[in-house]
């Protein structure tokens, strides 16, 4: 996808942008079948919050299998499902107290209505997604905008608290410190509707571009 006008306005950005190439967000945004509903994709979230990546994959697959399928490889357990299993069946999971409890309020959510489902989330503005999903315990902002962004491919989303994109800005712009959220989001407002794809060249921007120099000391 070639960048937007708005973003290429920017010198900075469109240096990096003709080192880049095209966007390529959209190829990393296709959903995963197991999670591409909101309820699955958040337990998934949630699962693997503060874990590696192999350590989450392994309990969410064990979640995975307590489902009505027994499918490692299937969606995770319905929320009725979800609610009927005990303290000590999470645990073996590997799941901690404070994530089983999270998971159930997901599960509550979802019978409840707060949690969308597929087909109700794309009727739903950002803004009201993120106050929804934010009310359950356990799922922050960062979480909901990754939806927002990978499963929905919603195109103005902004992760001012990412350190990846906070740092990734930090980098483009050459600056000597990363920017706080609220500097950030002041920073970006001239590239919305498209800040999804500024955030994805920030994440570049972290990986691919030396870190500047902090400002010499006068002796």
């Amino acid at each position: 996808m070639h960048p937007p006008a708005c973003l290429a306005r920017d010198a900075d950005l469109a240096a990096f942008i003709a080192t880049v190439g095209p966007c390529r967000l959209h190829e990393q945004a296709a959903p995963d079948p197991q999670t591409i509903d909101p309820y699955a994709s958040l337990i998934k979230a949630v699962t693997g919050q503060q874990l590696h990546n192999a350590a989450a994959r392994t309990i969410f697959r064990r979640l995975c299998a307590l489902g009505a399928d027994h499918d490692e490889n299937g969606p995770p357990p319905a929320p009725q499902e979800l609610l009927a299993l005990d303290d000590a069946t999470l645990r073996r999971c590997g799941l901690s107290a404070t994530k089983a409890a999270s998971l159930r309020a997901i599960a509550r959510g979802r019978l409840d209505g707060l949690v969308p489902s597929l087909a109700e989330a794309r009727q739903l503005d950002d803004a009201t997604l993120i106050k929804q999903l934010t009310a359950l315990r356990g799922v922050g902002q960062w979480t909901v905008e990754m939806l927002l962004i990978f499963h929905l491919n919603r195109p103005d989303v902004l992760p001012a608290g990412d350190l990846g994109v906070q740092e990734g800005w930090k980098r483009l712009k050459k600056l000597p410190v990363r920017p706080t959220p609220r500097q950030l989001r002041d920073a970006t407002m001239g590239f919305s509707p498209h800040r999804s794809t500024l955030a994805w060249y920030c994440w570049q921007a972290k990986a691919r571009l030396p870190d500047p120099a902090p400002p010499s000391k006068k002796p």
